[in-house]
Protein backbone atom coordinates (compact mmCIF):
# COMPACT_ATOMS: atom_id res chain seq x y z
CA UNK A 1 0.00 0.00 0.00
CA UNK A 2 1.27 3.47 -0.91
CA UNK A 3 0.34 6.86 0.51
CA UNK A 4 -0.70 9.51 -2.00
CA UNK A 5 -2.44 12.85 -1.72
CA UNK A 6 -5.31 13.69 -4.07
CA UNK A 7 -6.80 17.19 -3.87
CA UNK A 8 -5.40 17.60 -0.37
CA UNK A 9 -6.73 14.28 0.94
CA UNK A 10 -4.24 11.63 2.07
CA UNK A 11 -5.13 8.19 0.69
CA UNK A 12 -3.70 4.72 1.00
CA UNK A 13 -3.84 2.87 -2.30
CA UNK A 14 -2.63 -0.38 -3.78
CA UNK A 15 0.70 -0.23 -5.59
CA UNK A 16 0.23 -0.79 -9.31
CA UNK A 17 -2.94 1.32 -9.45
CA UNK A 18 -3.32 4.25 -11.81
CA UNK A 19 -4.24 7.74 -10.67
CA UNK A 20 -7.57 7.34 -12.47
CA UNK A 21 -8.38 4.11 -10.60
CA UNK A 22 -7.50 5.53 -7.18
CA UNK A 23 -9.30 8.81 -7.79
CA UNK A 24 -12.45 7.03 -8.99
CA UNK A 25 -12.46 4.73 -5.94
CA UNK A 26 -12.39 7.76 -3.63
CA UNK A 27 -15.03 9.86 -5.37
CA UNK A 28 -12.86 12.20 -7.42
CA UNK A 29 -14.21 12.61 -10.92
CA UNK A 30 -11.68 12.66 -13.74
CA UNK A 31 -13.26 12.80 -17.22
CA UNK A 32 -12.06 10.47 -19.95
CA UNK A 33 -13.11 9.35 -23.42
CA UNK A 34 -10.63 6.67 -24.46
CA UNK A 35 -10.49 4.76 -21.18
CA UNK A 36 -12.50 1.55 -21.29
CA UNK A 37 -13.04 -0.23 -17.98
CA UNK A 38 -15.43 -3.06 -18.73
CA UNK A 39 -16.09 -4.66 -15.38
CA UNK A 40 -18.48 -7.18 -16.93
CA UNK A 41 -15.58 -8.45 -19.06
CA UNK A 42 -12.79 -7.96 -16.48
CA UNK A 43 -11.03 -5.83 -19.06
CA UNK A 44 -9.34 -2.44 -18.95
CA UNK A 45 -7.49 -0.76 -21.82
CA UNK A 46 -4.68 1.81 -21.80
CA UNK A 47 -4.62 3.58 -25.18
CA UNK A 48 -3.82 7.03 -23.66
CA UNK A 49 -5.16 8.60 -26.83
CA UNK A 50 -7.73 11.23 -25.85
CA UNK A 51 -5.77 13.13 -23.16
CA UNK A 52 -9.00 14.33 -21.54
CA UNK A 53 -7.96 12.85 -18.18
CA UNK A 54 -4.99 15.20 -17.62
CA UNK A 55 -4.15 15.90 -13.98
CA UNK A 56 -1.40 17.89 -12.28
CA UNK A 57 1.19 15.87 -10.34
CA UNK A 58 3.84 17.12 -7.92
CA UNK A 59 6.53 14.62 -6.92
CA UNK A 60 9.11 17.06 -5.57
CA UNK A 61 10.51 18.00 -8.97
CA UNK A 62 7.92 20.61 -9.78
CA UNK A 63 4.49 20.02 -11.20
CA UNK A 64 3.71 18.30 -14.46
CA UNK A 65 0.62 17.38 -16.44
CA UNK A 66 0.06 13.68 -17.00
CA UNK A 67 -2.75 11.41 -18.21
CA UNK A 68 -4.41 9.85 -15.15
CA UNK A 69 -5.43 6.67 -16.99
CA UNK A 70 -1.86 5.53 -17.57
CA UNK A 71 0.12 7.13 -14.75
CA UNK A 72 0.79 4.78 -11.84
CA UNK A 73 0.89 6.04 -8.28
CA UNK A 74 4.09 6.28 -6.28
CA UNK A 75 4.82 6.90 -2.62
CA UNK A 76 4.22 10.52 -1.63
CA UNK A 77 2.71 11.49 -4.98
CA UNK A 78 0.61 14.69 -4.78
CA UNK A 79 -2.16 14.90 -7.35
CA UNK A 80 -4.52 17.73 -8.20
CA UNK A 81 -7.42 16.73 -10.41
CA UNK A 82 -9.08 20.14 -10.37
CA UNK A 83 -6.19 22.61 -10.62
CA UNK A 84 -6.54 25.45 -13.09
CA UNK A 85 -3.65 23.98 -15.09
CA UNK A 86 -5.35 20.57 -15.41
CA UNK A 87 -8.76 22.05 -16.22
CA UNK A 88 -7.29 24.35 -18.88
CA UNK A 89 -5.48 21.42 -20.52
CA UNK A 90 -8.69 19.33 -20.61
CA UNK A 91 -10.70 22.20 -22.07
CA UNK A 92 -8.12 22.76 -24.78
CA UNK A 93 -8.12 19.09 -25.75
CA UNK A 94 -11.92 19.03 -25.79
CA UNK A 95 -12.09 22.17 -27.92
CA UNK A 96 -9.64 20.67 -30.40
CA UNK A 97 -11.75 17.49 -30.61
CA UNK A 98 -14.90 19.52 -31.19
CA UNK A 99 -13.21 21.66 -33.84
CA UNK A 100 -12.97 18.58 -36.06
CA UNK A 101 -16.35 17.08 -35.19
CA UNK A 102 -19.62 17.48 -37.14
CA UNK A 103 -22.07 19.91 -35.58
CA UNK A 104 -25.21 17.90 -36.39
CA UNK A 105 -25.94 16.82 -32.84
CA UNK A 106 -29.70 17.37 -33.22
CA UNK A 107 -29.83 14.68 -35.93
CA UNK A 108 -27.27 12.27 -34.51
CA UNK A 109 -28.38 8.85 -33.29
CA UNK A 110 -26.34 9.37 -30.13
CA UNK A 111 -27.77 12.80 -29.32
CA UNK A 112 -28.30 13.14 -25.52
CA UNK A 113 -26.48 9.81 -25.07
CA UNK A 114 -23.05 10.83 -26.33
CA UNK A 115 -20.00 10.94 -24.07
CA UNK A 116 -18.38 13.69 -26.13
CA UNK A 117 -21.52 15.85 -25.95
CA UNK A 118 -21.95 15.20 -22.22
CA UNK A 119 -18.34 16.09 -21.37
CA UNK A 120 -18.37 19.22 -23.54
CA UNK A 121 -21.50 20.36 -21.74
CA UNK A 122 -20.00 19.62 -18.31
CA UNK A 123 -16.94 21.71 -19.28
CA UNK A 124 -19.28 24.54 -20.28
CA UNK A 125 -17.78 24.83 -23.78
CA UNK A 126 -20.03 27.18 -25.73
CA UNK A 127 -17.93 28.35 -28.69
CA UNK A 128 -15.30 27.12 -31.12
CA UNK A 129 -11.91 28.78 -30.73
CA UNK A 130 -10.19 26.58 -33.29
CA UNK A 131 -11.71 26.98 -36.72
CA UNK A 132 -9.98 25.34 -39.63
CA UNK A 133 -9.82 22.26 -41.78
CA UNK A 134 -12.22 19.44 -40.88
CA UNK A 135 -12.17 15.77 -41.86
CA UNK A 136 -14.47 14.73 -44.67
CA UNK A 137 -14.21 10.96 -44.77
CA UNK A 138 -17.84 9.95 -45.27
CA UNK A 139 -19.79 6.94 -44.06
CA UNK A 140 -19.40 3.22 -44.59
CA UNK A 141 -22.93 1.89 -45.04
CA UNK A 142 -21.92 -1.35 -46.73
CA UNK A 143 -22.88 -3.75 -43.94
CA UNK A 144 -26.35 -4.86 -42.89
CA UNK A 145 -25.63 -4.20 -39.21
CA UNK A 146 -23.19 -1.36 -38.52
CA UNK A 147 -22.73 2.14 -39.92
CA UNK A 148 -19.25 3.62 -39.59
CA UNK A 149 -19.04 7.43 -39.75
CA UNK A 150 -15.36 8.35 -39.62
CA UNK A 151 -16.14 12.08 -39.48
CA UNK A 152 -17.49 11.50 -35.97
CA UNK A 153 -14.53 9.36 -34.87
CA UNK A 154 -12.43 11.02 -32.13
CA UNK A 155 -9.60 8.44 -32.36
CA UNK A 156 -10.28 7.15 -28.86
CA UNK A 157 -9.52 3.59 -30.06
CA UNK A 158 -12.17 1.96 -27.88
CA UNK A 159 -13.45 0.01 -30.88
CA UNK A 160 -9.94 -1.22 -31.64
CA UNK A 161 -9.44 -2.26 -28.01
CA UNK A 162 -12.57 -4.34 -27.71
CA UNK A 163 -12.40 -5.82 -31.22
CA UNK A 164 -8.73 -6.82 -30.99
CA UNK A 165 -8.15 -7.58 -27.31
CA UNK A 166 -11.54 -8.88 -26.14
CA UNK A 167 -13.13 -10.31 -29.29
CA UNK A 168 -9.83 -11.11 -31.09
CA UNK A 169 -11.36 -10.32 -34.49
CA UNK A 170 -8.85 -7.49 -35.19
CA UNK A 171 -10.88 -5.41 -37.61
CA UNK A 172 -9.80 -1.92 -36.52
CA UNK A 173 -6.38 -0.25 -36.31
CA UNK A 174 -4.93 3.28 -36.77
CA UNK A 175 -4.09 4.18 -40.34
CA UNK A 176 -2.00 7.16 -41.58
CA UNK A 177 -0.45 9.87 -39.40
CA UNK A 178 -1.21 13.33 -38.06
CA UNK A 179 -4.41 14.97 -39.25
CA UNK A 180 -4.94 12.13 -41.74
CA UNK A 181 -5.11 9.46 -39.00
CA UNK A 182 -8.22 7.29 -38.97
CA UNK A 183 -9.26 4.14 -37.13
CA UNK A 184 -9.96 1.95 -40.11
CA UNK A 185 -9.90 -1.54 -41.53
CA UNK A 186 -7.11 -3.31 -43.41
CA UNK A 187 -6.65 -1.72 -46.85
CA UNK A 188 -9.49 0.68 -45.87
CA UNK A 189 -11.96 -2.01 -46.90
CA UNK A 190 -15.64 -1.56 -46.14
CA UNK A 191 -16.93 -3.50 -43.14
CA UNK A 192 -18.83 -5.85 -45.41
CA UNK A 193 -15.54 -6.93 -46.99
CA UNK A 194 -13.81 -7.81 -43.72
CA UNK A 195 -14.10 -10.72 -41.25
CA UNK A 196 -16.23 -8.47 -39.00
CA UNK A 197 -18.78 -10.58 -37.12
CA UNK A 198 -21.14 -7.61 -36.57
CA UNK A 199 -21.35 -8.50 -32.88
CA UNK A 200 -21.83 -4.80 -32.15
CA UNK A 201 -19.50 -4.63 -29.17
CA UNK A 202 -17.67 -1.78 -30.91
CA UNK A 203 -21.00 0.04 -31.19
CA UNK A 204 -21.71 -0.47 -27.50
CA UNK A 205 -18.40 1.12 -26.42
CA UNK A 206 -18.11 3.93 -29.00
CA UNK A 207 -18.44 7.26 -27.12
CA UNK A 208 -19.87 9.14 -30.12
CA UNK A 209 -21.97 8.46 -33.21
CA UNK A 210 -18.99 7.11 -35.15
CA UNK A 211 -20.36 3.56 -34.88
CA UNK A 212 -24.11 2.98 -34.84
CA UNK A 213 -26.51 0.23 -35.84
CA UNK A 214 -28.22 0.17 -39.25
CA UNK A 215 -31.77 1.38 -38.67
CA UNK A 216 -34.89 -0.44 -39.88
CA UNK A 217 -37.17 1.93 -37.98
CA UNK A 218 -38.56 3.92 -40.92
CA UNK A 219 -39.38 0.84 -42.98
CA UNK A 220 -41.19 -0.69 -39.98
CA UNK A 221 -43.34 2.42 -39.45
CA UNK A 222 -44.19 2.37 -43.16
CA UNK A 223 -45.36 -1.24 -42.90
CA UNK A 224 -47.35 -0.57 -39.73
CA UNK A 225 -49.15 2.23 -41.53
CA UNK A 226 -49.80 0.08 -44.63
CA UNK A 227 -53.33 -1.40 -44.37
CA UNK A 228 -52.38 -4.22 -46.76
CA UNK A 229 -49.59 -5.52 -44.51
CA UNK A 230 -49.91 -7.89 -41.56
CA UNK A 231 -47.07 -6.76 -39.32
CA UNK A 232 -45.91 -9.34 -36.77
CA UNK A 233 -43.38 -8.54 -34.05
CA UNK A 234 -41.44 -10.92 -31.81
CA UNK A 235 -39.26 -10.12 -28.80
CA UNK A 236 -36.12 -11.89 -27.58
CA UNK A 237 -35.62 -13.13 -23.98
CA UNK A 238 -32.99 -10.52 -23.08
CA UNK A 239 -35.06 -7.54 -24.23
CA UNK A 240 -37.64 -7.78 -21.43
CA UNK A 241 -34.99 -7.52 -18.69
CA UNK A 242 -33.33 -4.41 -20.16
CA UNK A 243 -35.98 -2.33 -21.96
CA UNK A 244 -37.25 -0.75 -18.74
CA UNK A 245 -33.81 0.80 -18.14
CA UNK A 246 -34.47 3.11 -21.08
CA UNK A 247 -37.44 4.52 -19.16
CA UNK A 248 -35.80 4.94 -15.77
CA UNK A 249 -36.44 1.49 -14.28
CA UNK A 250 -33.81 -0.11 -12.07
CA UNK A 251 -31.59 -2.64 -13.87
CA UNK A 252 -32.94 -6.17 -13.73
CA UNK A 253 -36.55 -5.13 -13.78
CA UNK A 254 -38.79 -7.39 -15.87
CA UNK A 255 -41.28 -5.43 -17.97
CA UNK A 256 -42.64 -8.12 -20.29
CA UNK A 257 -46.29 -7.05 -19.95
CA UNK A 258 -45.56 -3.37 -20.57
CA UNK A 259 -43.39 -4.26 -23.56
CA UNK A 260 -46.23 -6.28 -25.11
CA UNK A 261 -48.72 -3.48 -24.43
CA UNK A 262 -46.39 -0.90 -25.95
CA UNK A 263 -45.87 -2.93 -29.12
CA UNK A 264 -49.61 -3.43 -29.51
CA UNK A 265 -50.19 0.28 -28.97
CA UNK A 266 -47.62 1.05 -31.66
CA UNK A 267 -49.81 -0.76 -34.18
CA UNK A 268 -48.33 -4.23 -34.63
CA UNK A 269 -51.03 -6.70 -35.68
CA UNK A 270 -49.60 -9.62 -33.68
CA UNK A 271 -47.14 -9.63 -30.80
CA UNK A 272 -45.32 -12.95 -30.41
CA UNK A 273 -42.64 -14.16 -28.02
CA UNK A 274 -39.30 -15.30 -29.45
CA UNK A 275 -39.13 -17.51 -26.36
CA UNK A 276 -41.59 -19.76 -28.20
CA UNK A 277 -39.06 -19.94 -31.02
CA UNK A 278 -36.38 -20.72 -28.43
CA UNK A 279 -38.42 -23.71 -27.22
CA UNK A 280 -38.73 -24.85 -30.83
CA UNK A 281 -34.98 -24.42 -31.28
CA UNK A 282 -34.33 -26.65 -28.28
CA UNK A 283 -36.54 -29.38 -29.74
CA UNK A 284 -34.47 -29.43 -32.91
CA UNK A 285 -31.13 -28.84 -31.22
CA UNK A 286 -31.62 -31.40 -28.45
CA UNK A 287 -32.67 -33.92 -31.09
CA UNK A 288 -29.47 -33.16 -32.97
CA UNK A 289 -27.46 -33.56 -29.74
CA UNK A 290 -28.96 -37.01 -29.10
CA UNK A 291 -28.38 -38.06 -32.72
CA UNK A 292 -24.75 -36.95 -32.68
CA UNK A 293 -24.10 -38.62 -29.34
CA UNK A 294 -25.23 -41.89 -30.92
CA UNK A 295 -23.39 -41.36 -34.17
CA UNK A 296 -22.08 -38.15 -35.61
CA UNK A 297 -19.61 -35.26 -35.44
CA UNK A 298 -18.74 -34.11 -31.93
CA UNK A 299 -18.71 -31.73 -30.30
CA UNK A 300 -21.93 -30.10 -31.37
CA UNK A 301 -21.88 -26.32 -31.02
CA UNK A 302 -25.01 -24.21 -30.56
CA UNK A 303 -25.90 -21.96 -33.48
CA UNK A 304 -28.22 -19.32 -32.00
CA UNK A 305 -25.68 -16.48 -32.23
CA UNK A 306 -25.07 -15.07 -35.75
CA UNK A 307 -21.93 -13.19 -34.68
CA UNK A 308 -20.35 -16.41 -33.44
CA UNK A 309 -21.40 -18.27 -36.60
CA UNK A 310 -19.72 -15.67 -38.82
CA UNK A 311 -16.65 -15.90 -36.58
CA UNK A 312 -16.25 -19.63 -37.18
CA UNK A 313 -16.93 -19.22 -40.92
CA UNK A 314 -13.95 -16.83 -41.16
CA UNK A 315 -11.59 -17.95 -38.41
CA UNK A 316 -12.10 -21.73 -38.15
CA UNK A 317 -13.37 -22.98 -41.52
CA UNK A 318 -12.10 -26.50 -40.82
CA UNK A 319 -14.70 -26.75 -38.05
CA UNK A 320 -17.60 -25.62 -40.23
CA UNK A 321 -19.47 -28.92 -39.77
CA UNK A 322 -19.34 -28.69 -35.96
CA UNK A 323 -22.12 -26.12 -35.24
CA UNK A 324 -25.73 -27.29 -35.10
CA UNK A 325 -27.63 -26.76 -38.34
CA UNK A 326 -30.53 -25.22 -36.40
CA UNK A 327 -31.56 -21.70 -37.28
CA UNK A 328 -31.65 -19.23 -34.41
CA UNK A 329 -34.95 -18.83 -32.48
CA UNK A 330 -36.15 -15.65 -34.19
CA UNK A 331 -35.43 -17.12 -37.63
CA UNK A 332 -37.37 -20.29 -36.74
CA UNK A 333 -40.21 -18.15 -35.41
CA UNK A 334 -40.22 -16.12 -38.62
CA UNK A 335 -40.31 -19.25 -40.77
CA UNK A 336 -43.22 -20.69 -38.78
CA UNK A 337 -45.07 -17.35 -38.87
CA UNK A 338 -44.97 -17.30 -42.67
CA UNK A 339 -46.02 -20.95 -43.03
CA UNK A 340 -47.92 -22.60 -40.19
CA UNK A 341 -49.40 -19.37 -38.78
CA UNK A 342 -50.23 -17.99 -42.24
CA UNK A 343 -52.04 -21.22 -43.17
CA UNK A 344 -53.88 -21.34 -39.86
CA UNK A 345 -55.29 -17.82 -40.31
CA UNK A 346 -55.61 -17.92 -44.09
CA UNK A 347 -53.14 -15.06 -44.62
CA UNK A 348 -51.06 -14.71 -47.78
CA UNK A 349 -47.43 -15.16 -46.59
CA UNK A 350 -46.37 -12.37 -48.94
CA UNK A 351 -48.51 -9.95 -46.89
CA UNK A 352 -46.81 -10.88 -43.61
CA UNK A 353 -43.96 -8.63 -42.44
CA UNK A 354 -41.96 -10.10 -39.54
CA UNK A 355 -40.09 -7.76 -37.19
CA UNK A 356 -37.68 -9.04 -34.53
CA UNK A 357 -36.75 -7.03 -31.43
CA UNK A 358 -33.30 -8.24 -30.45
CA UNK A 359 -30.55 -7.35 -27.95
CA UNK A 360 -28.18 -7.90 -30.84
CA UNK A 361 -26.79 -5.93 -33.79
CA UNK A 362 -25.68 -9.04 -35.69
CA UNK A 363 -29.30 -10.19 -36.02
CA UNK A 364 -29.75 -7.50 -38.68
CA UNK A 365 -27.02 -9.13 -40.74
CA UNK A 366 -28.41 -12.59 -39.99
CA UNK A 367 -31.90 -11.69 -41.21
CA UNK A 368 -30.39 -10.60 -44.54
CA UNK A 369 -28.53 -13.88 -45.17
CA UNK A 370 -29.98 -15.48 -48.30
CA UNK A 371 -29.98 -19.01 -46.88
CA UNK A 372 -32.26 -17.93 -44.00
CA UNK A 373 -35.40 -18.04 -46.09
CA UNK A 374 -38.08 -20.47 -47.18
CA UNK A 375 -39.27 -20.62 -50.81
CA UNK A 376 -37.60 -17.30 -51.52
CA UNK A 377 -39.18 -15.47 -48.58
CA UNK A 378 -36.90 -14.16 -45.85
CA UNK A 379 -37.79 -15.61 -42.47
CA UNK A 380 -37.43 -12.17 -40.86
CA UNK A 381 -37.92 -8.88 -42.69
CA UNK A 382 -36.59 -6.31 -40.21
CA UNK A 383 -34.71 -6.22 -36.92
CA UNK A 384 -34.55 -3.52 -34.28
CA UNK A 385 -32.45 -3.44 -31.13
CA UNK A 386 -33.68 -2.88 -27.59
CA UNK A 387 -32.43 0.71 -27.88
CA UNK A 388 -34.33 1.25 -31.12
CA UNK A 389 -37.56 -0.15 -29.67
CA UNK A 390 -37.26 2.34 -26.81
CA UNK A 391 -36.81 5.19 -29.29
CA UNK A 392 -39.87 4.05 -31.29
CA UNK A 393 -41.98 3.91 -28.10
CA UNK A 394 -40.91 7.48 -27.28
CA UNK A 395 -41.54 8.56 -30.87
CA UNK A 396 -45.09 7.19 -30.63
CA UNK A 397 -45.70 9.29 -27.52
CA UNK A 398 -46.39 6.23 -25.37
CA UNK A 399 -45.94 6.57 -21.61
CA UNK A 400 -44.21 3.25 -21.08
CA UNK A 401 -44.27 3.27 -17.30
CA UNK A 402 -48.04 3.81 -17.19
CA UNK A 403 -48.89 0.91 -19.50
CA UNK A 404 -50.99 -1.91 -18.07
CA UNK A 405 -49.51 -5.37 -18.59
CA UNK A 406 -50.75 -7.38 -21.56
CA UNK A 407 -50.12 -10.95 -22.77
CA UNK A 408 -48.46 -12.23 -25.94
CA UNK A 409 -50.65 -13.43 -28.79
CA UNK A 410 -51.05 -17.15 -29.44
CA UNK A 411 -50.29 -19.75 -30.75
CA UNK A 412 -46.71 -18.48 -30.97
CA UNK A 413 -46.56 -16.85 -27.56
CA UNK A 414 -46.51 -19.61 -24.93
CA UNK A 415 -43.01 -20.43 -23.67
CA UNK A 416 -41.16 -22.26 -20.91
CA UNK A 417 -38.48 -21.35 -18.41
CA UNK A 418 -35.93 -23.07 -20.61
CA UNK A 419 -36.53 -20.49 -23.31
CA UNK A 420 -36.18 -17.57 -20.91
CA UNK A 421 -32.61 -18.43 -19.98
CA UNK A 422 -31.43 -18.14 -23.59
CA UNK A 423 -30.61 -14.52 -22.73
CA UNK A 424 -27.75 -15.39 -20.36
CA UNK A 425 -24.48 -17.10 -21.19
CA UNK A 426 -24.87 -20.85 -20.63
CA UNK A 427 -28.64 -20.63 -20.99
CA UNK A 428 -28.97 -22.28 -24.39
CA UNK A 429 -26.75 -25.13 -23.23
CA UNK A 430 -28.75 -25.60 -20.03
CA UNK A 431 -32.05 -25.54 -21.91
CA UNK A 432 -30.79 -28.14 -24.39
CA UNK A 433 -29.52 -30.32 -21.53
CA UNK A 434 -32.93 -30.26 -19.85
CA UNK A 435 -34.66 -31.66 -22.91
CA UNK A 436 -31.86 -34.04 -23.93
CA UNK A 437 -31.74 -35.41 -20.37
CA UNK A 438 -35.53 -35.66 -20.33
CA UNK A 439 -35.49 -37.77 -23.49
CA UNK A 440 -32.56 -39.93 -22.40
CA UNK A 441 -33.98 -40.62 -18.92
CA UNK A 442 -37.68 -40.72 -19.80
CA UNK A 443 -38.15 -37.49 -17.81
CA UNK A 444 -36.59 -38.90 -14.67
CA UNK A 445 -33.57 -36.56 -14.53
CA UNK A 446 -32.91 -35.60 -10.88
CA UNK A 447 -32.73 -31.85 -11.54
CA UNK A 448 -33.57 -29.22 -14.13
CA UNK A 449 -30.94 -26.81 -12.88
CA UNK A 450 -27.49 -27.13 -14.42
CA UNK A 451 -25.85 -24.41 -12.35
CA UNK A 452 -22.38 -25.53 -13.43
CA UNK A 453 -22.85 -23.61 -16.71
CA UNK A 454 -24.30 -20.45 -15.14
CA UNK A 455 -22.46 -17.23 -14.32
CA UNK A 456 -20.51 -14.51 -16.09
CA UNK A 457 -17.19 -16.34 -16.38
CA UNK A 458 -15.81 -16.25 -19.91
CA UNK A 459 -15.46 -20.05 -20.11
CA UNK A 460 -17.42 -22.53 -18.00
CA UNK A 461 -16.76 -26.28 -18.18
CA UNK A 462 -18.52 -29.20 -16.54
CA UNK A 463 -18.89 -32.97 -16.72
CA UNK A 464 -22.50 -34.04 -16.22
CA UNK A 465 -23.79 -37.56 -15.73
CA UNK A 466 -26.99 -38.56 -17.56
CA UNK A 467 -27.74 -42.24 -17.03
CA UNK A 468 -24.43 -43.96 -17.76
CA UNK A 469 -23.29 -41.16 -20.06
CA UNK A 470 -20.69 -38.68 -18.82
CA UNK A 471 -21.35 -35.56 -20.84
CA UNK A 472 -18.51 -33.04 -21.11
CA UNK A 473 -19.88 -29.58 -21.83
CA UNK A 474 -18.62 -26.01 -22.03
CA UNK A 475 -20.07 -22.53 -22.45
CA UNK A 476 -18.07 -19.56 -23.70
CA UNK A 477 -19.09 -15.94 -24.07
CA UNK A 478 -16.98 -13.39 -25.92
CA UNK A 479 -15.21 -14.31 -29.13
CA UNK A 480 -11.79 -14.23 -27.47
CA UNK A 481 -12.95 -17.02 -25.18
CA UNK A 482 -14.54 -18.83 -28.13
CA UNK A 483 -11.16 -18.74 -29.86
CA UNK A 484 -9.51 -20.42 -26.86
CA UNK A 485 -12.04 -23.26 -26.93
CA UNK A 486 -11.92 -23.73 -30.68
CA UNK A 487 -8.14 -23.82 -30.76
CA UNK A 488 -8.21 -26.65 -28.19
CA UNK A 489 -10.78 -28.53 -30.27
CA UNK A 490 -8.78 -28.03 -33.46
CA UNK A 491 -5.65 -29.28 -31.72
CA UNK A 492 -7.50 -32.30 -30.30
CA UNK A 493 -6.75 -31.27 -26.73
CA UNK A 494 -10.32 -31.44 -25.42
CA UNK A 495 -13.10 -33.88 -26.20
CA UNK A 496 -16.28 -32.00 -25.46
CA UNK A 497 -19.74 -33.27 -26.35
CA UNK A 498 -21.75 -30.01 -26.38
CA UNK A 499 -20.56 -26.40 -26.42
CA UNK A 500 -22.50 -23.14 -26.32
CA UNK A 501 -20.86 -20.00 -27.67
CA UNK A 502 -22.17 -16.43 -27.54
CA UNK A 503 -20.29 -13.65 -29.32
CA UNK A 504 -21.06 -11.01 -26.71
CA UNK A 505 -19.32 -11.30 -23.33
CA UNK A 506 -21.97 -12.40 -20.76
CA UNK A 507 -24.32 -13.36 -23.60
CA UNK A 508 -27.35 -11.58 -25.00
CA UNK A 509 -28.07 -9.66 -21.78
CA UNK A 510 -24.95 -7.62 -22.71
CA UNK A 511 -25.60 -7.65 -26.45
CA UNK A 512 -24.49 -4.89 -28.79
CA UNK A 513 -28.08 -3.62 -29.07
CA UNK A 514 -28.85 -3.37 -25.35
CA UNK A 515 -29.04 -0.08 -23.41
CA UNK A 516 -25.57 1.38 -22.94
CA UNK A 517 -24.20 0.34 -19.53
CA UNK A 518 -20.60 1.64 -19.68
CA UNK A 519 -19.21 -1.69 -18.52
CA UNK A 520 -21.11 -1.74 -15.25
CA UNK A 521 -20.95 -5.37 -14.14
CA UNK A 522 -23.70 -4.89 -11.57
CA UNK A 523 -26.19 -4.06 -14.33
CA UNK A 524 -25.33 -7.24 -16.25
CA UNK A 525 -25.56 -9.31 -13.06
CA UNK A 526 -29.03 -7.90 -12.33
CA UNK A 527 -30.23 -8.68 -15.85
CA UNK A 528 -28.90 -12.22 -15.49
CA UNK A 529 -30.61 -12.67 -12.13
CA UNK A 530 -33.90 -11.50 -13.65
CA UNK A 531 -33.56 -14.04 -16.47
CA UNK A 532 -33.21 -16.93 -14.02
CA UNK A 533 -36.07 -15.63 -11.86
CA UNK A 534 -38.37 -15.75 -14.90
CA UNK A 535 -37.31 -19.38 -15.39
CA UNK A 536 -37.76 -20.31 -11.73
CA UNK A 537 -41.34 -18.97 -11.65
CA UNK A 538 -42.45 -20.68 -14.85
CA UNK A 539 -44.88 -23.57 -14.41
CA UNK A 540 -43.21 -25.45 -17.29
CA UNK A 541 -39.42 -25.32 -17.47
CA UNK A 542 -38.62 -27.83 -20.24
CA UNK A 543 -39.09 -27.03 -23.92
CA UNK A 544 -40.41 -30.46 -24.87
CA UNK A 545 -43.30 -30.01 -22.43
CA UNK A 546 -44.57 -26.76 -23.96
CA UNK A 547 -48.14 -27.59 -25.11
CA UNK A 548 -47.94 -25.19 -28.07
CA UNK A 549 -44.69 -26.84 -29.19
CA UNK A 550 -46.22 -30.30 -28.87
CA UNK A 551 -49.19 -29.06 -30.88
CA UNK A 552 -47.15 -27.75 -33.82
CA UNK A 553 -45.36 -31.09 -34.16
CA UNK A 554 -48.68 -32.94 -33.97
CA UNK A 555 -50.39 -30.65 -36.49
CA UNK A 556 -47.59 -29.64 -38.81
CA UNK A 557 -43.95 -30.63 -38.32
CA UNK A 558 -44.53 -34.29 -37.35
CA UNK A 559 -41.27 -34.79 -35.43
CA UNK A 560 -38.00 -33.05 -34.51
CA UNK A 561 -35.51 -33.49 -37.32
CA UNK A 562 -38.22 -34.52 -39.78
CA UNK A 563 -38.37 -33.53 -43.45
CA UNK A 564 -40.49 -30.40 -43.03
CA UNK A 565 -38.61 -29.39 -39.89
CA UNK A 566 -35.36 -29.54 -41.83
CA UNK A 567 -36.78 -27.44 -44.64
CA UNK A 568 -38.13 -24.71 -42.35
CA UNK A 569 -35.87 -24.76 -39.30
CA UNK A 570 -32.37 -25.76 -40.41
CA UNK A 571 -29.70 -24.07 -42.50
CA UNK A 572 -26.05 -24.33 -43.61
CA UNK A 573 -22.87 -22.28 -43.33
CA UNK A 574 -19.97 -21.23 -45.54
CA UNK A 575 -16.21 -21.16 -45.40
CA UNK A 576 -15.18 -17.53 -45.70
CA UNK A 577 -11.81 -15.91 -46.34
CA UNK A 578 -10.22 -14.43 -43.22
CA UNK A 579 -9.07 -11.27 -44.99
CA UNK A 580 -11.76 -10.54 -47.54
CA UNK A 581 -15.22 -12.06 -47.84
Amino acid sequence: MLKVVINGKEIEAQAGSTILEVASEHGFNIPTLCHLNLHDMDYCNHPVSCRICMVEVNEGRGSRLTPACDTYISEGMVVETDSSKAIKARRTVMELLLSNHPQDCLYCTRSTNCDLQTLANSMNIRNNRFEGKMSNLGKDVSSKSIIKDLDKCILCRRCESICSEVQTVNIYSPINRGFETVIGTAFQDSLQDTPCTFCGQCVSVCPTGALTEVSHVDRIWNKINDPESVVVVQTAPAVRVALGEEFGAVPGGVSTGKMVAGLRRMGFNYVFDTNWGADLTIMEEANEVVERLNKGTLPILTSCCPGWIKFIEHQFPKLIDVPSTCKSPHEMQGAITKTYFAEKLGINPDDIYVVSVMPCVAKKYEAARDELSVDGRADVDAVITTRELASMIREAGINYNELADEEFDHPLGESTGAAAIFGATGGVLEAALRTAAGWLTNDSAPSLDYKEVRGLEGIKEATLKINDLELKVAAASGLGNARKLLEKIEAGENEYHVIEIMACPAGCIAGGGQPYNHGDRSIIEKRMKAIYEIDAHKEIRESHKNPDIIKIYDEYLEKPGGHLAHKLLHTHYFERDNIKE
